[in-house]
């Protein structure tokens, strides 16, 4: 084998895929599949890697949840929480309880990064305006200034890595609010999860922001957009939840950003990635998840993934 046969050309890409690929954004509900049935299924469509999801879906007693994976040949890359750090100093200790719960899972079970999504600024559900989706100068210092510390923190005390996730319907979303935030957090504290799906959703070019900012690239999410439907989106200012009920994120390599170019982007950074797989399908039937990541992951490997 050539170091550039496409068996190897992604050598330092992990794979692996999140309970958001089976349609779970909670801890608990009843649309969702059971998390027996999720891991028993992500292993069988031929991944090694998972994040643990909402904290709660996922046994949360670290021996279990170990012992459930492990048999499964599974390891978990990292958990996700969710924070409204713009807000001040007033929400730092809630915030704060939220992400112990879930480093101290995290790091338990092996992990090495925390996935931290920023607070919506209208709900994903119903499309209620929460706030203004344009922070002040003071919001940003207050998101910019208590990441840095998040990510100071997670480190001293759990080991692990922050990785912040520009998201739709968030503060942290399109080229010019990514690269805002990226110029005022320190480096050594603060790198980025690079979801392509998101970011394309916003109007981004994925490949473009990892050859800008490739030091700053921790972490990945592949994910696509169906163009069309988000085209209609927009035009329509339909909020993230109802957006992906009408299938706005779609089965690869069917929407936009191609994958190639972004893995091989990735891959020249020279460092290891995590790239997991997140195909947005809340609420789905049970029995649509599993097809959808056997086809995934075969055509991962069909890019040297």
């Amino acid at each position: 084998m050539t170091p550039t046969s496409p068996q190897s050309s992604l050598s330092r890409i992990r794979i692996g895929s999140a309970p958001d690929s089976w349609g779970v954004w909670f801890p608990d509900d009843p649309r969702q599949v059971p998390w027996q049935r999720f891991l028993d299924e992500v292993a069988r469509a031929g991944y090694g890697w998972i994040e643990l999801g909402p904290y709660g879906y996922l046994p949360t007693d670290p021996a279990r949840l170990t012992e459930e994976t492990e048999r499964r040949g599974l390891r978990v890359s990292a958990g996700t929480v969710f924070t409204g750090l713009h807000h001040g100093p007033a929400v730092w200790e809630r915030t704060w309880a939220h992400v112990a719960d879930n480093a101290v899972l995290a790091r338990a079970v092996g992990a090495e990064h925390l996935v931290v999504i920023p607070s919506f600024w209208r709900d994903d559900k119903t499309g209620e305006v929460l706030e203004d989706r344009t922070l002040t100068a003071e919001q940003w210092h207050h998101l910019t200034s208590l990441t840095e510390r998040l990510g100071q923190e997670v480190q001293d005390r759990f080991g692990l890595r922050i990785v912040v996730h520009p998201h739709a319907d968030t503060h942290i979303d399109t080229e010019e609010n990514v690269a805002r935030f990226l110029d005022a957090t320190d480096p050594e504290l603060v790198a980025l999860c690079l979801d392509t799906g998101h970011y394309a959703y916003c109007g981004g070019d994925s490949v473009k922001l990892i050859e800008t900012y490739g030091e700053r690239i921790g972490y990945l999410h592949l994910k696509q957009v169906d163009p069309e439907i988000l085209a209609r989106v927009v035009a329509e200012e339909l909020p993230f939840g109802p957006a992906v009920a009408r299938g706005v994120m779609c089965e690869p390599p069917a929407g936009v950003p191609a994958l190639e170019p972004v893995l091989a982007a990735a891959q020249a950074l020279g460092v290891e990635l995590f790239a997991i797989v997140e195909q947005d399908m809340y609420p789905c039937p049970p029995d649509k998840p599993y097809p959808i990541a056997e086809r995934t992951r075969r055509f991962l490997r069909s890019c040297g993934a």
